[in-house]
């Protein structure tokens, strides 16, 4: 698959859902068939520079015209599983949450207002047709969100160096479905007991109705994605932060305050050394 490799990927994290080819209506079954046949291999690079380099157009291009054709492929005992880029659904969902993330003069110099209003209302359009469409990615730059975490076991940690000169270091987590529900709602039930509402707990709740979504023999996934560019082979090997969230909501559910404390303050501070980054020279 051929890449825009001018294009600057940003350093991003994903979380994924891939569901067993039953899960697909006819005729798309069919699609995803014959694509994890066709042995193609796309990567989040890919998928990232692709949609990046609508941006470099003037007027750029916020939302693919199109939706992608590709999907990520995995294998789970046996059971092909797929996991929809679906770019142009994502864009429009993207293009939504800029305004919370940029001030508007900086909005209106990267995406002129006419751009957007005629984004927002071909989203509009295409929703009236398509109500129960929802992205299977889901993505953050500079950090992974601690709700991400509260979905995986420390022994699901998926690390590989990249050793093998060109090919970047890969730390991901794969949990099945059935699993990342069950720890999804204990956490959530730890924290509603122990603590006030609070960011965390509604971030827990949207991942959870955003689960629900979805086959219950799918696969879920956090990949780091970009991220491992932006921390240091020994800080990746390090990594430990899924354990640090079991291991505070563990000390939560044992009316232990102050360990639950340590566990997030080491977690903070990892993603804070991270998101600073983002701002040097």
């Amino acid at each position: 698959m051929p890449a825009v490799t001018s294009v600057l990927v940003p350093y991003a994290a994903y979380l994924r859902v891939y569901e067993p080819l039953a899960a697909f209506p006819e005729p798309e079954r069919r699609h995803w068939a014959r694509y994890a046949r066709s042995g193609r291999v796309a990567t989040a690079q890919d998928e990232l520079r692709r949609s990046l380099a609508d941006l470099l157009p003037t007027p750029p291009v916020p939302v693919p015209v199109h939706e992608s054709p590709d999907a990520f492929v995995t294998e789970v005992d046996g059971v092909v599983c797929v996991c929809p880029w679906r770019t142009r659904l994502r864009g429009w969902l993207a293009l939504e949450e800029l305004s919370e993330l940029l001030p508007l003069p900086v909005l209106d110099a990267v995406l002129p207002p006419v751009v957007r209003g005629q984004a927002a209302a071909d989203f509009e359009a295409w929703r009236e047709l398509n109500p129960d469409a929802r992205p299977w990615i889901r993505s953050a730059v500079w950090q992974v969100p601690v709700r991400w975490f509260t979905l995986f076991a420390d022994e699901e940690r998926e690390y590989e160096p990249g050793e093998v000169p060109g090919e970047p270091p890969v730390l991901r987590y794969r949990t099945p479905m059935v699993q990342a529900r069950r720890r999804l709602a204990r956490g959530l039930r730890t924290l509603r007991e122990s603590v006030d509402e609070g960011p965390l707990t509604e971030g827990l709740v949207d991942v959870g109705r955003w689960l629900e979504e979805f086959h219950p023999r799918s696969l879920v996934e956090l990949d780091y994605g970009g991220l491992v560019h932006a921390l240091s082979p020994e800080q990746l090997a390090e990594d430990r932060s899924a354990a640090d969230v079991a291991e505070g909501i563990a000390a939560l559910r044992a009316g232990d305050g102050a360990g639950a404390g340590e566990a997030y303050g080491r977690l903070s501070e990892r993603w804070r050394a991270v998101r600073h980054r983002q701002f040097a020279n």
